[in-house]
């Protein structure tokens, strides 16, 4: 009997299992989380997600992975009521999306900054991963050849000016000259300008707006895109054609990876109101219809811990929201402290609904000017 009992037992259960419907992986919640990203940026995803599930076996994570047009694709999904439970989002977009995501607890031991960022009308919308600022990345080799000093955090823009009309030659620009606003934002907001619709026209941003051009125009130490042809900004730094760059903390694992020079970073020279920079943020955010809030805020929590945002910093990619992760990690820059040293005096890109619209239309209008 008992021979017999061991054979059917087996077979017993798993017609139990089928029959509740309550097999162990069907019991697990799912949660939907989208996301863009780079290759090398999923690469480390990845991994968390991994741990995630092993921690929280009772939880499935769906990721959904955006690379291209990621909120185009985000804003139809909000739009036939089929949001994932999980979005990460950015402040340029938030405004839009506010009214879709569930409102934050409050937060600590992240930069101020970066929670205001992804605040909208007072309220918080998303948890912090990173910031984003500007800073001028700089060929220390092109420096010491032409025996021009390195800048320090006390240059002005006229500094600025000297020294790349010192690094313009036959061959090689100063500086990276871009059409889209997010380069030239902090020459407006280092003399007290912006670029909404009520500042643009102060005399303030159009000054800083008209030295920026002259960079092109009048001392010929930016490339025209005559001159730039097809490659970008990131390409004439990469290929020793720009001895200053403008960029962001992104640029750090490409150029540790390409560059054949000697480079480190400075922060943006000052204006008459100070060196200061626009800050953007990004963060993990929880569609209102999610039918799983709690497991999304377990989740959500996971990604933005101390030990998941050093996996994130490590790579050079990202500067972390958390006060208590370090950018500095042995590599270059070697001057990496400046990215979390600047953001005492950035400024949140000022965002609002038709944002876009604005940016747009600016770059219609700059067009002649540029």
């Amino acid at each position: 009997m008992k021979g017999e009992l061991k054979k059917i037992l087996p077979a017993l259960v798993l017609c139990i299992l089928f029959l509740c419907g309550c097999a162990p992986k069907d019991a697990r919640t799912t949660i939907q989380f989208a996301s863009w990203g780079s290759k090398s940026e999923i690469d480390i995803l990845k991994p968390i997600l991994n741990d995630f599930e092993k921690e929280n076996p009772n939880i499935k994570v769906d990721f959904m992975h955006i690379p291209q047009n990621y909120f185009q694709k985000i804003h139809l999904l909000f739009a036939s009521n089929t949001a994932p439970d999980v979005v990460f989002m950015n402040n340029l977009y938030l405004p839009v999306y506010a009214n879709f995501l569930q409102e934050m607890p409050i937060q600590t031991g992240y930069y101020t900054q970066a929670l205001e960022a992804l605040s909208y009308d007072g309220k918080l919308y998303a948890i912090p991963r990173d910031v984003s600022n500007l800073v001028i990345f700089y060929n220390k080799d092109m420096f010491n050849k032409k025996r021009i000093s390195y800048p320090d955090k006390n240059w002005t823009f006229d500094d600025f000016l000297k020294i790349a009309q010192k690094l313009t030659d036959d061959r090689t620009f100063g500086v990276s000259f871009e059409e889209d606003p997010l380069f030239y934002l902090p020459y407006l907001m280092s003399e007290g300008g912006g670029i909404l619709p009520e500042e643009i026209n102060k005399t303030e941003s159009q000054n800083a707006l008209k030295f920026y051009a002259d960079l092109r125009n009048k001392y010929h130490v930016a490339p025209k895109k005559v001159e730039s042809a097809s490659a970008t900004m990131a390409q004439m730094f990469l290929q020793e054609r720009l001895g200053m760059y403008i960029s962001g903390r992104w640029m750090v694992p490409k150029l540790r990876e390409e560059a054949k020079f000697d480079w480190d970073i400075v922060q943006f020279p000052r204006g008459t109101k100070g060196s200061i920079v626009q800050l953007d943020a990004s963060g993990w955010a929880i569609a209102k219809s999610s039918k799983h809030k709690n497991e999304s805020m377990k989740f959500i929590n996971y990604l933005a811990s101390k030990k998941s945002s050093e996996q994130f910093a490590k790579s050079g990619l990202i500067i972390p929201a958390r006060i208590d992760v370090s950018v500095n990690d042995g590599q270059k820059p070697l001057h990496s402290q400046v990215f979390i040293e600047i953001i005492n005096t950035s400024k949140p890109t000022p965002v609002t609904k038709n944002y876009r619209e604005i940016i747009d239309n600016l770059k219609k209008d700059l067009e002649r000017m540029f």
